[in-house]
């Protein structure tokens, strides 16, 4: 287990390596400066601003300027918000986004594992017609449009939820569900498939013979095996709702890391924009480090073939 997950690791900090230097290269590319906007600024001025942030250096030390910074938890220096450590203004957002991750998360599998799972019990009945309608208007409603529909209908017009802000856990409420539906939806009808050719598979009726009950059988063995290729879709489900929250975020005004990318990308604030993005990978790379410890945990030949699917 210790060589498999050695591997993992050594992968994941190559993967952030690629990442960071993408990046990097990427946002050189970008037109216009941080300074584009700034009509009231001197050529002499923006010279001096340009020269103060470093961007007149020759764009291969400026990467290896930036990737010691890294190392160092240095992330640079926020163009938008003046003297300002970009590493500031993401540990200073990074907990609602985290958050509203966990929550939605939560919220979005456990309940869809169940809703898919009712529907394989129920198959060709009115419950599994429902779970599998349920389950498209969640794929098909985008997660903006579902949240602004809970903003008007559960916040505005019935006022059981504050429709936007930040501040105790009713305000967590309707962001969560509405980044929730996607994965929701995903894992019920995931499961739902698997589960429903688990209970045709020849084992399942063999337990049935031995005598084990219909909620033994269900339990102890469709559902269990079904869990296993659902593991494998955690990771694309965290990078839905990774990339959902930023827009969810500016809805309902949460002060996520989300919502400055946002701001950032308007303002071309590089360091926050790179910094955000390599946040981000880091999230999602440690979800599937966790996904493929998991998936080991489940099936134990994966670790010991140091394979996933």
């Amino acid at each position: 287990m210790a060589k498999y997950l050695g591997k993992r690791i050594f992968y994941l900090l190559l993967t952030l390596f690629i990442v960071i230097t993408i990046t990097f290269f990427l946002m050189k590319l970008l037109p216009g400066t941080p300074l584009t906007n700034e009509q009231k600024l001197s050529p002499e001025q923006r010279e001096l601003i340009l020269k103060q942030y470093g961007l007149t250096k020759p764009v291969w030390q400026q990467y290896l300027i930036y990737v010691a910074g890294i190392f160092h938890g240095n992330f640079g220096t926020s163009f938008q918000f003046s003297d300002q450590a970009v590493s500031y203004l993401i540990s200073s957002r990074i907990g609602p986004s985290l958050l509203l991750g966990l929550q939605a998360m939560i919220v979005g599998v456990i309940p869809g594992i169940l809703f898919g799972a009712l529907g394989a019990i129920k198959k060709n009945t009115w419950v599994d017609t429902g779970t599998t309608i349920v389950s498209i208007l969640g794929i098909s409603i985008p997660s903006f449009v579902l949240a602004v529909l809970l903003q008007y209908y559960v916040g505005l017009k019935l006022g059981w939820f504050p429709i936007a802000d930040w501040g105790g856990f009713a305000y967590t409420v309707l962001p969560t569900l509405a980044l929730a539906a996607s994965p929701f939806a995903d894992t019920a009808r995931f499961i739902r498939t698997e589960m429903v050719d688990v209970l045709n598979s020849d084992y399942i009726e063999l337990a049935t013979a031995k005598g084990l009950s219909r909620m033994q059988v269900i339990f102890h063995h469709a559902l269990r095996n079904s869990l296993i290729p659902v593991v494998t879709i955690i990771g694309p489900l965290a990078v839905n709702i990774m990339t959902g929250s930023m827009v969810i975020e500016n809805i309902f005004s949460v002060p996520g890391i989300g919502e400055q990318f946002v701001k950032s990308i308007l303002t071309n604030d590089y360091p926050t924009i790179m910094a955000v993005t390599i946040v981000y990978s880091v999230m999602l790379m440690v979800v599937l480090l966790i996904t493929d410890i998991i998936y080991g945990v489940i099936d134990p030949r994966i670790r010991l073939t140091g394979k996933s699917n």
